[in-house]
């Protein structure tokens, strides 16, 4: 009985291994098909510069007449312009992810495919989405910044600790951005299109993340509520972070932020999935 039991234990962990191995491959097919599209990332690259200019500009201008700001003096301000432009495709803080691709297989009934597959449908999309982040914030996130930090006087970490804790919070912020987006994917079961459901989440993405203002310069109760919600995961908390506004037992309730938004709207996408997959509508065939 012993030995059967220990085979069976010994079966699950090589299956374990066998399927973590596989999203690891998911990851990096993510990370090779955004790799392909060189003229799109110039182009990507291009933007963020251009609109990182014409932000800083407008960063100078306002800390100029409002020293200190939002607690930010101006390297730190014209560093935060900087980190929205290399986090924004990243974290998909206009869209644009694997939300459009999965809604399409919805629509199509291609999804029917993807539930016989021997992978939980979430891990998959997770992968593949973690890829696409990776690329993002190292094709479209470093040149934007370095050029930033040429052209500005640009706040820079202090320590290579800063760097690492930076780091961890941007992984996190990848984590609720894919969750944030799954949901809004998931709508597509029961609304067919779910364009509407994504512009609302891109605009409320844009505005509670702290890309178009740092959340710090939101008032009163606005200024908590923006804090609160999942957004501010995705920009504003890897921002102070960076910038060495979180240390300590502040970078430790950061990171708890930022993980307890994940696994609650992950354990969401799993609980919404599991009633979509049980009324699968399958359209055009």
């Amino acid at each position: 009985m012993r030995v059967r039991e220990g085979q069976l234990r010994e079966r699950r962990v090589r299956e374990g291994r066998v399927r973590w191995r596989l999203y690891a491959l998911v990851a990096a097919g993510g990370f090779r098909r955004y790799a392909t599209y060189r003229a799109a990332t110039v182009a990507g690259v291009f933007t963020n510069t251009v609109f990182g200019f014409i932000l800083a500009y407008a960063y100078t201008a306002l800390w100029g007449e409002r020293p200190g700001l939002g607690g930010y003096e101006l390297p730190q301000a014209l560093a935060y312009v900087w980190l929205g432009q290399a986090l924004l495709a990243a974290a998909s803080l206009m869209g644009g992810g694997f939300e459009n691709d999965l809604m399409e297989r919805i629509r199509t009934g291609a999804i029917a495919t993807d539930l016989y597959r021997p992978a939980d449908l979430q891990l998959w999309w997770l992968a593949s989405d973690l890829g696409r982040g990776v690329f993002q914030l190292l094709g479209r996130g470093v040149i934007p910044m370095v050029a930033g930090a040429l052209a500005f006087e640009v706040a820079l970490p202090p320590s290579g600790g800063v760097w690492v804790a930076f780091l961890g919070s941007v992984v996190l912020a990848l984590v609720v951005s894919f969750a944030l987006r799954y949901l809004v994917a998931l709508s597509a079961f029961w609304l067919m299109d779910g364009a509407g459901v994504a512009q609302l989440s891109w605009l409320a993405g844009m505005f509670f993340s702290g890309m178009l203002l740092p959340l710090t310069l939101f008032p009163g109760v606005l200024g908590e509520v923006a804090r609160a919600l999942p957004w501010s995961s995705l920009l504003q908390v890897p921002a102070d972070v960076y910038l060495g506004k979180r240390t300590g037992w502040d970078l430790a309730g950061a990171y708890a932020f930022q993980a307890g938004w994940a696994v609650a709207l992950l354990v969401c996408g799993r609980l919404l999935q599991g009633a979509a997959t049980r009324r699968v509508v399958v359209q055009g065939g």
